[in-house]
């Protein structure tokens, strides 16, 4: 169970399709298509008063995401999982017994917001709630083993970076001890 993340532009979605084409049997869930199932009384999700509904559109995404992954599928999960949201994925890891990869790909801000702005599909472009995002996942202190710095990378590089670490486990989050659980 891979968990690919960071701010827009980064190039999660991407990367998330060229490793679900390399993995086998893989399955690629797009988390911004799970905000996009809810069609009367949505909140853009980077406003603060989304953030009950944020969290029960992760919850479901986990559910799915190990659902795939207890059937034998590699999962990629690609999506804004900010270090404030990953515990329902931990959460679900541990009680099923599957492990977590998370995955930060964190460009420089001028790099992401380059990016995000060359987008021609419905993708977040406006530059404050990017920049906002970006700097959310600048300081994420006991996660920065688990970034990976796609400034001057490719998408193909950074895949291939992501399939090395994984290999080497440099990604996997352990399991929390029960004093943390709580």
């Amino acid at each position: 169970m891979i968990v690919l993340t960071g701010p827009p532009g980064a190039g999660k979605s991407t990367v998330a399709r060229l490793l679900a084409d390399r993995l086998s049997p893989s399955v690629h869930l797009h988390c911004d298509d799970f905000w996009h199932f809810i069609k009367q009384g949505a909140i853009a999700p980077y406003l603060p008063q989304a953030h009950r509904q944020n969290e029960t559109v992760i919850g479901i995404l986990a559910n799915t995401a190990f659902g795939y992954a207890a059937g034998g599928y590699q999962v990629i999960c690609d999506g804004i999982v900010g270090p404030w949201f990953i515990d329902a994925f931990r959460t679900m890891g541990e009680t099923r017994g599957i492990e977590l990869h998370y995955i930060v790909l964190r460009p420089d801000q001028d790099t992401t917001l380059h990016r995000a702005a060359g987008r021609s599909d419905d993708a977040l472009g406006d530059p404050e709630p990017i920049r906002a995002l970006h700097q959310q996942f600048t300081d994420i202190e006991a996660f920065e083993a688990h970034v990976l710095d796609t400034t001057r990378l490719t998408p193909e590089d950074t895949a291939r970076s992501i399939l090395n670490g994984l290999d080497e486990c440099a990604f996997l989050l352990e399991p929390r001890s029960p004093l943390q659980r709580r």
